[in-house]
């Protein structure tokens, strides 16, 4: 398949399911607001999803995806088929990997009041906040949560075998699940009080990571993929594994990292609120990031290890330039849209309910210091390839050790005159460092040169952003009246803002050549090697 073929269709899949996450954010908004009960619970989320993030996809997928393509390889270069030979290594990693999640888990649920605290400092006593009571909730929703860590983590395992064998739409489908599970819980299960309703998202949090995995060994079945449980063993192939991961991890999980930092200074420093505003802002920024980042950076991962194992280092080369052509191409404009347009986005999806005016006003700030972040966010999900590829897990977590400095002398800095905006833009800048010194470290290896084609048509993609950018200052207040109505008003508003602006967009480009459709239709078609 072509990476762009492969993009799409991790990239659509990850689009539908980021659309029922937002979707599921706005009926949060609605029915749990932002204060009590949606702080304790996104500190609950926090958990789960910093240790997903860092064990169970992104360090994971980086570590065993090319782990178990080699083996299929070199067993298909020897004339035999791969596939038996790279399960048996699967089994090896599902021996280990599963006493360990069971242990790790019963742990974390056992220390969950004092890491829980350790995150929050216990939340601040007084004003409209209550701080203990808010803390015992937290630590309540943790221990709901949590068993879903061990559950996405084997999820992961078998979307990586799946990735390896280019069925790709299979594990991109599987976080659909998730949403759908807390949408239901929203509409049909959810309490008469927000403490309530928030409990029910915990409980749903689980339900989705057992509904997952069912998902995932039945395509796998369908697959002809099947595991075996043996005795945990320690092979060299293992060993090797686990000397990838854990550098990935932290390489995997610097955004994490970060959002973490804020989460926590925002809970024990900001008035109550701040997490939510935080975690909305950032939800609404993670659906271009979903679709592009993880689309091209899953799909890019495979090809680029097909081409450096078989030494050709120009097609790589051309890989990697093309990748990041077509994640500018795609992210200039989610970018001018949510930075410029954050309040009549916010305002159109969120402000319903108990969500109020003042709510989406804060939210919208922190999106536009998000957004600033956007292209860099992407970017690193497609040069880290670059070094996984080459089996260099060691090196993005230097990086990524340097970015989070940054970000957290920026968060100490900015937290005080900015309040959460400061945590937001600190995210930021420490995204914009970390690629500034992914793509340094790969020039100067001669890994990455940027060529002509490229460069040109960067700039030409900047100036069709700003002629996008210029159009959004005159639709915003023709929307805004809209975004403030009954729902059908609202989606003909967001209609009305983003059609326009894209058309805007897409065709200064077009006009400035920064793309041509008949190389897209090619690139859709291609076949790489």
């Amino acid at each position: 398949m072509s990476l762009v073929r492969n993009t799409m269709t991790i990239g659509g899949l990850t689009l539908v399911s980021r659309i029922l996450g937002f979707a599921r954010d706005t009926l949060m908004a609605r029915f749990v607001g932002a204060g009590f009960a949606s702080d304790a619970f996104l500190i609950a989320w926090r958990l789960p999803n910093l240790f997903r993030a860092l064990f169970a996809e992104g360090a994971f997928s980086a570590a065993f995806v090319p782990m178990f393509s080699r083996i299929m390889g070199q067993e298909q270069r020897q004339g035999r088929d791969g596939l038996p030979a790279a399960l048996r290594f699967a089994d090896q990693v599902l021996s280990v990997l599963l006493p360990f999640l069971i242990i790790f888990t019963a742990l974390m649920m056992l220390a969950a009041g004092p890491i829980v605290w350790a995150m929050t400092g216990g939340f601040p006593e007084g004003g409209t906040g209550d701080g203990g009571g808010k803390l015992a909730l937290a630590v309540e929703y943790t221990r709901i949560t949590f068993p879903y860590l061990m559950l996405i983590s084997l999820v992961s395992l078998l979307g990586g075998i799946l990735n390896s064998v280019d069925r790709f739409w299979v594990n991109a489908a599987a976080p659909i699940l998730l949403n759908i599970c807390m949408i239901a819980g929203l509409l049909f299960f959810r309490g008469h009080s927000d403490v309530d309703t928030a409990r029910t998202q915990a409980i749903a949090v689980t339900v989705s990571g057992a509904m997952q995995l069912g998902w995932l060994i039945w395509a796998c079945r369908r697959a002809g993929v099947s595991l075996r449980l043996r005795a945990p063993r320690l092979s060299p192939d293992v060993k090797q594994l686990l000397k990838l991961i854990w550098p990935a991890a932290l390489g995997a999980g610097a955004v994490q990292f970060n959002l973490l930092i804020s989460t926590t200074l925002a809970a024990r420093f900001l008035p109550q609120g701040s997490v939510s505003y935080l975690y909305y802002a950032d939800r609404l920024n993670q659906l271009p990031l979903g679709m592009i980042g993880i689309g091209v950076g899953t799909a890019i991962l495979p090809v680029l290890s097909r081409h450096i194992g078989s030494g050709d280092a120009a097609a790589a080369n051309d890989t990697q330039n093309r990748a990041i052509e077509l994640v500018l191409l795609l992210t200039l404009p989610a970018f001018a849209g949510l930075m410029f347009s954050s309040l009549p986005l916010i305002q159109g999806t969120l402000q319903y309910g108990v969500f109020t005016y003042s709510d989406a006003v804060a939210s919208a700030a922190a999106l536009t210091a998000f957004a600033s972040g956007l292209p860099a966010y992407i970017l690193i999900k497609v040069l880290v390839p670059g070094f996984y590829a080459r089996a260099d897990t060691r090196t993005p977590v230097r990086i990524a050790l340097a970015a989070m400095a940054v970000n957290l002398v920026l968060n100490l800095v900015l937290v005080w005159p900015l309040a959460h905006v400061g945590l937001a833009l600190s995210t930021s800048v420490a995204a914009w460092v970390n690629v500034g010194l992914l793509w340094w470290t790969l020039r100067r290896r001669g890994d990455l040169v940027l060529d002509a084609r490229l460069r040109g048509r960067a700039l030409r993609l900047i100036a069709a952003t700003a002629v996008m950018a210029a159009s959004l200052f005159l639709l915003n207040p023709a929307v805004a009246p809209l975004m403030r109505g009954h729902v059908l008003h609202r989606v003909l508003g967001l209609v009305a803002l983003i059609g326009p602006a894209a058309a805007i967009y897409f065709g200064a480009a077009f006009l400035l050549g920064a793309f041509r459709v008949g190389e897209l239709k090619a690139l859709v078609r291609r076949r790489r090697a």
